[in-house]
């Protein structure tokens, strides 16, 4: 394996696992598609620092990308305030209109500039490590690798510093705003970090593959835990594995690279949606299952507890008046029968159902 090789599975490992710690908090603020806007208009704020400071490689474009971005997110809940229009079609009407704006300028006054349709859609991860970081002579790599990788430190300090008011704000607004934690200033300050971070990774992989690096590895993740702090862990992990997954599989289809890391991630989130321990397709259905048959098993335990010792229980506890008293098929009768019988809370004697010492105090503990 080259150099080469090496530096952009590593290019692709950090961006995305620096695009994975807000999207966390996107996620869990329900605010996945707020990531999709802005990292469509952030190429406005690009496109308005290249023509005030005429260098692609200027910070200018960073602040200008970041306050678009906010921008973006102030005009959405101004026209979601209105009670006009609700927030999806807030965003609808926002990002179109910047993004187109941005294409406009770019059109007239950057022709000639790279800021062409592959760069804003799939980036150029595979050219990457040939546009270098030289200061004084000295090489320190990649651009993108050294840009990402402050932009995920800079993550990982912002969201370990602000981490108490990121969690309160994100599950409680109302007890933050109480508490004096100003949860729009907060929002603000997520927004700008995404915005960054967006405009960081938008040479590696393109304006809207930044979206599914921000929401899959954090959905993913979700499935999985209930922790937060494991949850950042997961999708950092995720985004990164699947980042140099991605090189492997688009080497081995001969594609886009950007795409194959994307395509690496729904891999993994669609096993995780299926096979998640708790929330996964195939748990829950066993779940449904399994509460199917305890919701029968209760109904028959208390229907025989409530006729216990009363004069019409002979009458009451035959298998045969299951399919008269719960409209129960034949068949489901005598599978819900066994299947107590299979626990020991009923035995069956002459077609009549009696309650063992187990089935009765699980039927008293169901009734109460």
């Amino acid at each position: 394996m080259s150099i080469e090789q090496f530096e952009i599975q590593l290019i692709a490992a950090v961006v995305a696992a620096a695009c994975a710690l807000p999207g966390v908090f996107l996620v869990l603020r329900r605010m996945a598609m707020i990531s999709d806007a802005i990292s469509h208009t952030v190429l406005l704020g690009i496109v308005g620092g290249f023509l005030i400071a005429g260098d692609l490689d200027n910070p200018l474009l960073i602040v200008g990308a970041a306050f678009v971005g906010v921008l973006t997110v102030v005009l959405v809940e101004v026209l979601n305030k209105t009670r006009l229009v609700k927030q999806d079609a807030a965003i609808g009407l926002v990002f179109p209109a910047l993004f187109s704006l941005a294409v406009i300028l770019i059109s007239i006054y950057a022709r000639n500039v790279h800021l062409d349709e592959h760069t804003v859609f799939q980036g150029d991860l595979l050219f990457a490590p040939f546009d270098r970081f030289v200061i004084g002579g000295v090489d320190l790599g990649p651009r993108t690798l050294v840009i990402m990788s402050v932009i995920l430190l800079l993550n990982i300090s912002l969201i370990s510093l602000f981490f108490k008011e990121l969690k309160l704000t994100t599950f409680d607004p109302g007890l933050a705003a109480a508490l004096g934690f100003a949860p729009a200033a907060i929002n603000y300050g997520l927004v700008t970090l995404v915005s960054v971070t967006a405009v960081g990774a938008f040479d590696a992989v393109g304006s809207i593959l930044v979206v599914a690096l921000m929401i899959i590895p954090a959905t993913t993740a979700y499935l999985l835990t209930d922790n937060l702090k494991l949850m950042m862990g997961l999708a950092v992990l995720f985004g990164a594995v699947s980042g140099v997954g991605g090189y492997w599989f688009a080497r081995l289809i001969d594609t886009n690279i950007s795409a194959a890391i994307v395509a690496v991630l729904g891999m993994v989130f669609t096993l995780t949606f299926i096979f998640a321990p708790e929330r996964g397709m195939v748990s829950l259905a066993r779940r449904r299952k399994r509460q199917k048959w305890e919701f029968a098993r209760d109904m028959l335990l208390v229907h025989l507890l409530n006729h216990k010792g009363e004069p019409d229980e002979d009458y009451e506890n035959r298998i045969h008046n299951l399919v008269e008293h719960f409209r129960w098929e034949p068949d489901f009768a005598e599978k819900v029968v066994r299947y107590c019988e299979n626990y020991g809370l009923i035995v069956r004697r002459n077609a009549h159902l009696y309650l063992t010492g187990e089935g009765l105090a699980l039927a008293e503990n169901k009734e109460i």
